[in-house]
């Protein structure tokens, strides 16, 4: 849901001709950084919207200046995932029965990630934070985050309170990638990703380049990416020289931007299609990338919210489109070609098994080495963990078609 529009915030005039005041808030105050992100992130949760896709728009109504809505952006991204924690270090100290208001909550996150995770200066991270809560709640504000501070470092009483996630989360990387690594998988994606920038001007993850240069495409070779959105894997492929057809099933006009920003849209043939039922002929591509829709639990420092959104069934549901994918994939490479599946997540049923029911049912899709280092062996193909290099979490497995 789009935020409301607040007609508070329209700019007014400061009497200097071409110079617009900042726009007052409801209460008449000029704009804060810390007040803009308790307010967004009351919005975002009232809506349950995309953090991401939330946020854009109250920054722009904002009038902040570019370093405070750096601020904002830090605050609601960081208060976001690291909610959890952020709750449990103020709910130790608020007395009464009553639930907290939206807004005294949001102010008390704020304030609790200042201390904790940003290591501000109490009186600077205190003070803010109560400048930022509604008026009949600063007291409040006041006390419970002054002892917050008084107590930290105190610990937490588990893991997944510590690093902020659902406890299903690290149970199953736990179970999957084993103790250490799973912690190490959690801590990075708590930090938010250094940008990208292809040389072409196309933000991508190094992790995504990695898997595009991993597919081998050369100059001239016919190259389907079936599910391509947003096009990055896509448009780097035809920067190669090779024609890309990118299928996607909901988002192909973003494909098509994408691919036009980058100057590659006379090598990429833009379709709209279910992956699992491709409307191609057989073998009629030297090679595919199957970027499967997955659950995401390797970039969950890039989308902040999406800890909290996903669910434990949502592995095992989307490892059998996985499979589907795959099996579509492979009918229309040719003999001799190469098929690439990668996922970005790190779970075991949505990467070694779905490459066990790929080798159960296509004895024909011979398994080709993983790329080496950075990526480690995992199963018959790769994996990449986000604490490695600082890039995304990713999985791949590569085949050559008999």
């Amino acid at each position: 849901m789009a935020p409301a529009s607040n007609p508070a915030s329209a700019s007014a005039s400061t009497g200097e001709p071409g110079v617009r005041a900042r726009p007052a808030t409801p209460d008449g105050r000029r704009p804060d950084a810390r007040r803009v992100a308790a307010d967004a992130l009351v919005r975002i949760e009232a809506d349950d919207a995309y953090a991401n896709l939330a946020l854009g728009p109250i920054l722009d109504r904002s009038g902040l200046s570019a370093r405070d809505r750096g601020l904002v952006t830090e605050l609601v991204y960081g208060v976001t995932r690291m909610r959890r924690a952020c709750d449990w270090l103020v709910d130790r100290f608020v007395t009464g029965s009553r639930p907290l208001d939206p807004s005294t909550r949001a102010a008390l996150r704020i304030g609790a990630y200042q201390v904790a995770v940003l290591g501000q200066p109490v009186h600077a991270a205190v003070g803010t934070a109560v400048e930022a809560a509604p008026r009949r709640s600063r007291g409040l504000v006041n006390a419970v985050l002054r002892r917050v501070a008084d107590a930290h470092p105190s610990p937490y009483p588990d893991l997944a309170t510590e690093l902020s996630y659902p406890d299903w989360i690290v149970d199953r990387l736990d179970a999957d990638l084993g103790v250490d690594d799973a912690r190490g998988a959690l801590e990075a994606m708590n930090r938010a990703p250094a940008p990208n920038v292809r040389p072409d001007g196309y933000t991508q993850d190094r992790a995504s380049t990695w898997v595009a240069e991993a597919v081998g495409a050369g100059p001239g070779e016919r190259v389907l990416d079936l599910c391509a959105a947003p096009g990055g894997k896509a448009t780097l492929l035809a920067g190669e020289g090779a024609y890309v057809v990118a299928a996607d099933l909901g988002r192909a006009a973003l494909v098509a931007g994408n691919a036009s920003r980058t100057g590659t849209a006379d090598r990429v043939g833009v379709v709209t299609a279910d992956g699992r039922t491709p409307p191609f002929p057989p073998a009629s591509f030297d090679r595919v990338l199957v970027d499967a829709p997955c659950s995401g639990l390797g970039v969950l420092h890039r989308r902040p919210d999406a800890r909290w959104r996903v669910r434990p069934e949502a592995v095992d549901r989307l490892a059998a489109v996985q499979v589907d994918l795959v099996r579509a994939a492979a009918d229309v490479v040719r003999p001799g070609g190469v098929l690439v599946v990668s996922v970005c997540t790190l779970t075991e049923a949505e990467t070694i098994g779905v490459d066990a029911a790929v080798a159960a049912e296509r004895p024909d899709l011979e398994p080709l080495p993983p790329p080496a280092g950075p990526w480690r062996p995992w199963g018959r193909g790769g994996l990449l963990l986000p604490q490695v290099e600082g890039t995304d979490g990713m999985a791949l497995h590569r085949y050559r078609r008999g």
